[in-house]
């Protein structure tokens, strides 16, 4: 159940929502399958399907936003609107207008519809209450808007700010390069991307590569900065940051998974181990990111940075 990526975000010191009334909250956005004319549904589902909308282990709470979209290629849709618009000519003799083609466009569209394909995924959400993080499984910023756009419905004010360190992550990476040394508790792995400043945006890219700190030297005197790298945290954890501090391609690694026996387990008590292994390790690690970082940005109204 390991998140694969990260978009980092804080619970406010307002938020001090039991998992009780967030589940009540939650209710009022529950997810429902759309009906035919549906393009798109979303809403909140169990994350460990026992019915329950909020899972909650000694702090920690997990949840899940379900989307539904409807398959309707755009290219489908111009193509029957390109022969609908044929028979419309044939018919009254002249080729349709701008405003008519429209108008055949979204009826062509409203028919399709109750054919298409419907895809439903879950982008799951951890609520740390203790370090009071709030981290969506999300690889774009799409997905996380989606998910915090649906807490705005049921959470008034909602209680999340946006994570902001001292040192900006892209500066940070290309010193660590630049002086070929890891930060403390980190060590840096293969993949690499250095990216020109100017216009060009002149990119080189380094897979399953370790760039010698010569070429790396050179790259940066010719206004490259990095803005992806591969890390590995405390010989526990890999991933890679870039330069919007989102955390991706994150791997438990062998010395985690050999801490502990799951094998008398059942699947329900598997999943609460898994669970509290993935937010013990993961609030260390943030931590730990955010110190080599410079430590959180002062927040406008507080007198002292958040640990």
């Amino acid at each position: 159940m390991w998140f694969k990526n990260l978009k980092i975000f804080r619970l406010s010191p307002e938020f001090n929502f039991t998992a009780a009334d967030l589940e009540t909250k939650l209710e009022r956005q529950l997810f429902q399958p759309g009906n035919r004319s549906d393009m798109q549904n979303m809403g909140w589902v169990s994350p460990c399907n026992n019915g329950a909308l909020v899972h909650a282990i000694n702090g920690q709470y997990l949840l899940a936003l379900r989307v539904e979209k409807k398959l309707l290629p755009a290219s489908v849709i111009n193509q029957t609107t390109k022969e609908k618009c044929l028979e419309i000519e044939e018919q009254q003799g002249y080729r349709p207008g701008r405003k008519q083609l429209k108008e055949i466009k979204e009826q062509v569209t409203e028919e399709l519809l109750p054919k298409a394909f419907a895809v439903q995924k879950d982008t799951r959400v951890w609520l740390d209450t203790k370090n009071h993080w709030l981290i969506i499984d999300a690889a774009s910023s799409a997905k996380s808007d989606e998910v915090i756009g649906m807490l705005a419905k049921v959470l008034d004010p909602l209680p999340v700010q946006s994570l902001f360190t001292e040192l900006s992550p892209s500066a940070a990476m290309t010193e660590w390069l630049l002086q070929d040394e890891a930060p403390a508790n980190f060590s840096i792995d293969q993949d690499t991307d250095l990216v020109s400043k100017a216009e060009s945006s002149a990119t080189v890219r380094y897979i399953r590569q370790t760039p010698e700190s010569g070429d790396v030297a050179k790259h940066i005197q010719n206004g490259k900065v990095c803005t992806k790298l591969a890390m590995t945290w405390a010989d526990r954890i890999s991933f890679v940051l870039n330069d919007s501090l989102d955390i991706k391609r994150i791997k438990p690694l062998d010395i985690l998974k050999e801490g502990g026996d799951f094998s008398s387990m059942d699947e329900a008590e598997r999943f609460d181990a898994d669970m509290t292994l993935m937010c013990a390790e993961l609030a260390k690690m943030l931590d730990d990111l955010v110190l080599v970082l410079g430590g959180e940005k002062l927040r406008q109204g507080n007198e002292q940075k958040a640990t």
